[in-house]
């Protein structure tokens, strides 16, 4: 059985909160589309319960961002019921792409909450159908460019590869392959994690912002962050990014591209470990900050297609 929501599905809270008075999806500027699903993960599971956790979390994210010196929902954030799907991932993508087309259609930004990475198949269609040339910025520890991976091509180790049949992507903080995946990887448009924290400065963040074209579908596989950081994810790994770097590459790409839509995936809840899920939930809150005070959703038209 797979639906858009169902009775299955327990009571998903607000983004931000029961306090914050609730956007009408019909005339939000972004769509928060809740999507707890786990079934190709190869190590822990339990990452389908990232998004009610991350949504809890974020009511007690403070509404005022610092940097942007703005209030994000008031611009209108709208959360609408989580996808449910019993099946594989190939028709989880399905799913998803029709969540995400009707948000892009009322000219808003789908915001997708995984749930592990493959959530984001589906997305990255329904983005290159709404606008054509759109790139894919992945933020991640993982490749994850595997042709197939477990008999599945829609695996979680393989949603880059299947990206990329659409559209060109752009690999940040990437400090875990498999050997079978570095023929297909594009060393001009792949930034290591070594070589980021080896470079010691920020000019490598100018270098993908100029690889990518107006339209830009961001990925952020938790992951990509330093486990010291953010320990409740599925597959951690050393040498990751940390807050201030994939904020600042954020706001550079907000700035000078246009974030038409974007993930947030693969918090694995811990029992005990709280910050993960605040640090999610704030991480959200900030890129709809960067993007809303680029102008990008709001006035300028920054959802309607090219």
């Amino acid at each position: 059985m797979s639906t858009g929501s169902g009775p299955a599905a327990p009571p998903y809270p607000p983004f931000l909160g029961a306090d914050v008075a609730p956007a009408d999806p019909a005339g939000a500027a972004a769509a928060i589309i809740p999507v707890p699903y786990d079934r190709t993960s190869t190590w822990r599971k339990g990452a389908d319960r990232g998004p009610s956790c991350l949504l809890e979390a974020s009511g007690t994210v403070e509404l005022y961002d610092i940097e942007t010196a703005s209030e994000p929902w008031k611009r209108g954030i709208a959360t609408l019921p989580p996808i449910l799907c019993d099946g594989g991932p190939e028709e989880l993508a399905g799913l998803v792409r029709r969540a995400a087309a009707e948000v892009l259609d009322r000219g808003a930004i789908p915001v997708v909450i995984g749930g592990e990475h493959s959530v984001t198949i589906g997305a990255v269609e329904a983005a290159a159908d709404a606008f054509p040339g759109v790139a894919v910025l992945q933020i991640d520890a993982h490749g994850d460019t595997r042709e197939s991976y477990e008999g599945s091509t829609h695996n979680h180790a393989c949603v880059m590869a299947r990206a990329r049949e659409r559209c060109p992507i752009v690999q940040v903080g990437i400090r875990a392959v498999d050997s079978s995946e570095l023929p297909g990887l594009d060393p001009d448009r792949v930034f290591w994690a070594h070589e980021i924290a080896a470079g010691g400065d920020t000019g490598w963040m100018d270098e993908v912002v100029d690889l990518l074209p107006d339209a830009v579908y961001l990925t952020i596989d938790l992951d990509a962050f330093d486990p010291s950081l953010l320990p409740a994810t599925g597959t951690p790994e050393p040498g990751g990014l940390d807050w201030y770097a994939v904020n600042e590459l954020v706001r550079r790409v907000a700035r000078q591209r246009r974030i038409v839509a974007f993930d947030v995936v693969e918090l694995l809840p811990m029992p005990g470990e709280h910050a993960s899920e605040f640090i999610a939930a704030k991480l959200v809150h900030r890129v709809l900050a960067e993007i809303f005070a680029a102008g990008d959703a709001a006035g300028a038209g920054a959802g309607t297609r090219a």
